[in-house]
């Protein structure tokens, strides 16, 4: 199976608004996923979104953006990835991963950051194998503006 990483298009925001719908699934939180297709297309100039696309089918995403931390400077903030484990094994989230990697350092960043679910071994053993360091101290705070 031949893969492909590139940026996504709005053409591909449907199949990755699927992703996304099955991926909120997969870490038991579908209720909290309220972006549509058509918020993707009214704010693609914020939607960093690659796409691992496979006989032209979109088997998993990455959306990130750019971050600054105080005690580091520049870096990314990965928001999600995600492939379907029909797909997982085959270096698809290991691609994507490290695309996102070189989008940084080619931006100048320290850094990329992201967060995983303590009870999800499976990514956590992925990003650890890639030389991430996994800190279970820190706890994830939302403040919603609407």
């Amino acid at each position: 199976m031949e893969v492909n990483i590139r940026k996504a298009t709005v053409e591909d925001f449907a199949a990755v608004h699927r992703l996304i719908m099955e991926f909120a699934v997969f870490i038991r939180t579908p209720e909290k996923v309220t972006i549509t297709v058509e918020q993707m297309i009214a704010e693609r100039e914020s939607f960093n979104c690659l796409v691992a696309e496979a006989d032209g089918r979109i088997i998993g995403f990455a959306t990130f953006f750019p971050a600054y931390y105080s005690w580091t400077g520049k870096a990314i903030y990965l928001d999600d990835l995600y492939v379907p484990e029909a797909y997982r094994g085959r270096q698809v989230g290991a691609r994507l991963l490290e695309a996102v990697i070189g989008i940084g350092r080619e931006s100048g960043c320290k850094k990329v950051r992201w967060q995983v679910s303590r009870w999800n071994e499976r990514a956590i053993d992925f990003y650890r194998k890639r030389g991430a360091v996994v800190d279970d101290t820190e706890m994830n705070c939302d403040l919603f503006l609407e």
